[in-house]
C-alpha cells in the first residue's frame, strides 16, 4: 500500500470513528460551570479548545469539581472541544483556535465557537485564561530542538504587553507576577516559566485567529497559559493550577480546594478520585481500577443510559456494536456490554449482614467486607454476579465470602469489587446494586538468604 492509499485510509478512518460518535453519543457540547457568589469581575477558565492537550482540560475540570470558591466568581468551560478530547487529536474539523476570526456556518465547530464568543463578551468576564499543553520548553533565546522560542511549553502567554480595558490591562505585568508564582514552585529547574509575547498586531497571521486575540479585541484582558507536554499530564495539571491560583489571587477571588497542590497529590486525585453513576444512583462505579471490559451490565430496554459523571471531561458513548464506552478525557476507561432489563422506580435501602453485624445500606453503595456478608430475605431476588450456586436462584439468606466469587467477574482489575444486584420480585425489574469490597489478602513475605535460613530480623 503506498503512502497516497495510507493517508486515505487513515481519513477514512476517521471519519467513520466521528459519524459513529456523532451518531451514538451522549451530549458532546461543552459544559458551562458558575462558582462562587456571581459579580462583575468575573474570572473564564477555558480548558479542551484541543483535545490532545490533557493537562489544560484537567486543570479546568479539576476547579469545576475540588475547588469552593468562597469569594468573587469563576466561570468554567473544561471541555470546549470534546469530540477533540474523546478522539484525543488536536481537532477533527482543523484547530478549533485557529476560528475565531472568522468561522463558516457550515464548520462543525460552529455553534461552540459562537456560544464560547457570546461567554467571553459576556459583560460579567474581566479576565480569561485559556490553558494548553505545548511542546517542549519556551526560551526566549535559542539553547537546542526542546529550549527555544520556537516552543511553547511552560509559558505565560501574552499578545502583547497592554490592552486598553478597565481593569488588567497590564498584561506584561500580570503575566509577570504569574511566572513568579510558578517559579516559586517547580519541580525542577527546566520547568521554569517565561513570559511569551506573541505581539499580535505586529503581523502574527496564525495568532490573530485564536480566542485570546479576539477576547482582546472584544474589550476583555485574556492570557494562555501553556505546561510541556514532555510532562506527564499530573505535572502539567499541577503547573495550570499554580497558575490559576495566581490568577484568582490578582482577581481578589477566594478559594478552597479539596486536596494539597503537590504533584503526586494531584496524581492520586485525577487517577483514583473519579467514579460514575447510573439511573439515579441505582448504580455508583468507582473507576480508578475499573476491569477494561464490563459484562451483562444492566441498561434500559430503550438502550438510554441515564449517567451522572465525577468530571466534566467524562461521558458515555454508544458504540457501534451496541456496547457502551466510559471516556475520562483522552481515556477510554471500561466497555460496557448491555443487559437489556426493565428499571423499577423504586429505591429502598436493603438490610445486610456484615462480618456478623447488621447494616442498613443504601441502593448504589459501596461497602467494605472482611470476612463475610448476607442480604436478609427482603422484596427482591437478589444475585451476586460471579457467585455460583444451582442450588439458588434467589442468593439473599446466604452467607457469602470472596473465595465463593469468581475473581473474574469482578469491577475491578484487583479482584476486590464485586455486584451484588437486586430485582423485584414481582414484576423482575432491576432495582440497583450494592458493590462488596473486599480486602486485599496479605501474604507474609519471606526473604532468605543464601543458606536458606530466614534472617533474624527483616
Amino acid at each position: 500500500m503506498n503512502l497516497g492509499m495510507l493517508k486515505l485510509f487513515r481519513v477514512l478512518l476517521v471519519f467513520l470513528f466521528l459519524q459513529n460518535l456523532y451518531a451514538h453519543s451522549s451530549d458532546l457540547n461543552f459544559k458551562f460551570i458558575k462558582k462562587g457568589v456571581q459579580d462583575d469581575n468575573t474570572l473564564l477558565i477555558v480548558g479542551g479548545i484541543q483535545g490532545d492537550e490533557p493537562g489544560g482540560f484537567m486543570a479546568a475540570s479539576l476547579i469545576a469539581t475540588h475547588y469552593e470558591i468562597t469569594k468573587g466568581s469563576v466561570w468554567i468551560v473544561p471541555n470546549l472541544n470534546f469530540t477533540s478530547i474523546i478522539e484525543r487529536s488536536r481537532g477533527p474539523f482543523g484547530d478549533m483556535n485557529r476560528k475565531f476570526a472568522y468561522i463558516s456556518k457550515e464548520d462543525p465547530d460552529y455553534v461552540d465557537v459562537e456560544r464560547i464568543k457570546e461567554l467571553i463578551k459576556k459583560p460579567e468576564v474581566k479576565l480569561i485564561v485559556n490553558l494548553h499543553d505545548g511542546s517542549g520548553y519556551f526560551r526566549k533565546k535559542f539553547i537546542d530542538n526542546y529550549h527555544s522560542p520556537y516552543r511553547w511549553g511552560q509559558s505565560s502567554i501574552i499578545d502583547q504587553s497592554k490592552v486598553n480595558v478597565p481593569v488588567y490591562g497590564n498584561l506584561a505585568e500580570i503575566s509577570k507576577e504569574v511566572c513568579e508564582k510558578v517559579n516559586a514552585h517547580l519541580i525542577r529547574k527546566e520547568d521554569i516559566y517565561h513570559t511569551h509575547n506573541t505581539k499580535t498586531k505586529l503581523g502574527d497571521k496564525e495568532m490573530e485567529k485564536t480566542l485570546t486575540y479576539y477576547a482582546i479585541n472584544n474589550g476583555k484582558a485574556a492570557f494562555g497559559n501553556e505546561a510541556s507536554k514532555e510532562l506527564p499530564v499530573h505535572e502539567r495539571t499541577y503547573y495550570h493550577l499554580l497558575a490559576l491560583e495566581k490568577y484568582m489571587d490578582i482577581m481578589g477571588i477566594e478559594f478552597k480546594r479539596k486536596f494539597d497542590l503537590q504533584p503526586l497529590a494531584l496524581r492520586d486525585v485525577i487517577d483514583n478520585d473519579i467514579y460514575i453513576s447510573f439511573y439515579d444512583d441505582k448504580i455508583k462505579i468507582p473507576l480508578s481500577d475499573i476491569r477494561n471490559y464490563i459484562s451483562y451490565f444492566p441498561t434500559k430496554k430503550d438502550g438510554k443510559i441515564d449517567f451522572k459523571p465525577s468530571s466534566p471531561v467524562m461521558t458515555v458513548i454508544k458504540n457501534g456494536n451496541s456496547t457502551y464506552s466510559i471516556h475520562y478525557g483522552n481515556r477510554r476507561l471500561s466497555i460496557l456490554e448491555p443487559d437489556y432489563l426493565d428499571v423499577s422506580e423504586k429505591k429502598e435501602d436493603i438490610k445486610f449482614k456484615i462480618d456478623g453485624k447488621e447494616k442498613q445500606v443504601k441502593i448504589g453503595s459501596l461497602v467494605d467486607v472482611s470476612n463475610s456478608f448476607l442480604v436478609y430475605p427482603n422484596d427482591y431476588r437478589v444475585n451476586v454476579i460471579g457467585y455460583v450456586n444451582k442450588a439458588h436462584k434467589n442468593e439473599s439468606g446466604l452467607e457469602i465470602e470472596k473465595d465463593e466469587i469468581l475473581q473474574r467477574f469482578s469491577l475491578d482489575v484487583k479482584g476486590q469489587i464485586y455486584r451484588v444486584e437486586f430485582y423485584n420480585k414481582d414484576d423482575n425489574k432491576f432495582a440497583g446494586m450494592v458493590l462488596v469490597k473486599f480486602p486485599k489478602k496479605l501474604y507474609e513475605e519471606v526473604v532468605l538468604n543464601e543458606a536458606g535460613v530466614k534472617p533474624a530480623s527483616l
